[in-house]
């Protein structure tokens, strides 16, 4: 319960592996009736306390996060397998298509773009000819203004300007999400307490 809601299959490697830790610690204190019971409830409460540490500074801290948890990879763009990527996250073109097949696509052409998320699932956009969908990419993201994906959106300061006046905001701190497609389409949400 302390640490979360998440299933076992949701679960970051680093989580799955310390609820096996704490289940294992948690044992010994049970099994030598010789040992006292504190020998058991201090290791437990310091990788709790660690733990719960780490998820904060997640939290606050994107290249920590990335760090950690790692980031999305392309896969699949447009109907072309990214090879580099695909290598970079050693995944055989039998998996991807074994993914996609989960996901009922047969054809990797209709594929506009396929993502392996950080927990190993893979997200699949498809091509569409009645409704043209691109990826998203984020430019703000809890706050923090992301210089690189701006840089790759090809937008400029002035323009980040405009769209926060349009949602009535000052600052990039007052935005909780802020993304933008290939086809101009523009998200934003502010965070809750503006």
């Amino acid at each position: 319960r302390l640490l979360g809601k998440r299933q076992i299959g949701e679960l970051e490697p680093i989580e799955l592996v310390l609820t096996m830790l704490l289940s294992d610690l948690a044992s010994v204190p049970m099994q030598d009736f010789d040992s006292p019971l504190i020998n058991g409830v201090v290791p437990i409460l310091t990788l709790l306390a660690l733990t719960t540490l780490l998820s904060y500074i997640s939290f606050r801290s994107g290249r920590f996060r990335s760090l950690i948890c790692g980031e999305p990879a392309i896969v699949v763009r447009c109907g072309r397998l990214q090879q580099r990527a695909m290598r970079h996250n050693r995944m055989t073109v039998d998996e991807l298509m074994e993914e996609l097949r989960g996901q009922g696509v047969t054809n990797l052409k209709d594929v506009k773009y396929a993502v392996l998320e950080t927990s190993g699932q893979v997200s699949v956009l498809l091509r569409s000819d009645a409704q043209h969908r691109f990826l998203p990419v984020l430019l703000i993201n809890d706050g923090r203004l992301l210089r690189d994906n701006m840089k790759k959106m090809d937008v400029d300061d002035a323009w980040l300007r405009r769209q926060l006046k349009r949602e009535h905001l000052k600052d990039p701190s007052q935005v909780f999400l802020l993304s933008l497609d290939q086809g101009g389409n523009v998200i934003c949400q502010a965070k809750e307490d503006v």
